[in-house]
This record gives structure tokens, C-alpha cells and sequence, in this order.
């Protein structure tokens, strides 16, 4: 559905005078949603992402035809558990890394069975 999109900008320093010019139209879909047929939403749970803005119960964007290459954030099966983690290369080692120092890396190796199932694209939470 999509809602009025206006012109002006918020101020996040000091205000500014409101603006009602209506630019155009935004259609959330259609921001957050690049493949329909290969995107997916999926609900985080805990903390080891907070570093990376990704917080208890925030709703993620997964888009399945990103190539989950070193440095982006990925969903995936790590021994039949699903996890957010972000995938890095050091030292020619594969590891899942948490972006909150509370929580310790996984450095991968084959006895590990991983799927990963997309990248994550955006993060949705409330204020």
C-alpha cells in the first residue's frame, strides 16, 4: 500500500519548519523488497547482533540471491540451529562473528553442517 512520501526532511539536530509538499508516494515493498521470490522475513532473538543494530525481536529482511560473501550479516543453519551472524574471512578461516563482544565468534570447519539461507538485507525494529 502505498503512503505519502513528503518532501521535506525531519531535523534529527534542531527543527525546522514542516513541510506538506507530498513528493510522491512510498511503497514499502517496493523499498525493502529488491526479489520478491527470494526474500523472506524472519524475527531475531537475543543479543550477540547489537553491535550491528540488530536488537530482541527486530523483523529481518533475508534476500536469498545475495552471495553471502566475507562481511555482510547472513541467516543461516549452523548444526540444524538457525543464527544471525556476520560472515568474515582471517587467516584463510571462514567464521561467524557476533557483533557484540559478549558473545564469542565460530570459527567454521568441516565437522560443522552450515546452510546459509540469505543474506540479511534491512533490519525493522521499533523505537
Amino acid at each position: 500500500m502505498p503512503l505519502p512520501l513528503f518532501l521535506g526532511k525531519v531535523a534529527a539536530g534542531f527543527p525546522s519548519p514542516a513541510d506538506d509538499d507530498i513528493q510522491k508516494t512510498l511503497d514499502l515493498n517496493e523499498l525493502l523488497i529488491k526479489k520478491p521470490a527470494a526474500t523472506f522475513f524472519v524475527r531475531a532473538q537475543g543479543e550477540s547482533m547489537l553491535g550491528a543494530g540488530i536488537h530482541p525481536n527486530d523483523i529481518l529482511v533475508v534476500d536469498r540471491s545475495l552471495e553471502p560473501v566475507a562481511g555482510k550479516i547472513v541467516i543461516c543453519a549452523l548444526n540444524g540451529e538457525l543464527t544471525v551472524k556476520r560472515l568474515a574471512r582471517e587467516n584463510g578461516q571462514w567464521q561467524l562473528k557476533a557483533d557484540n563482544p559478549a558473545y564469542a565468534d565460530i570459527a567454521l570447519h568441516e565437522a560443522f553442517e552450515l546452510v546459509i539461507w540469505g543474506v540479511v538485507t534491512t533490519v525493522i525494529h521499533a523505537v
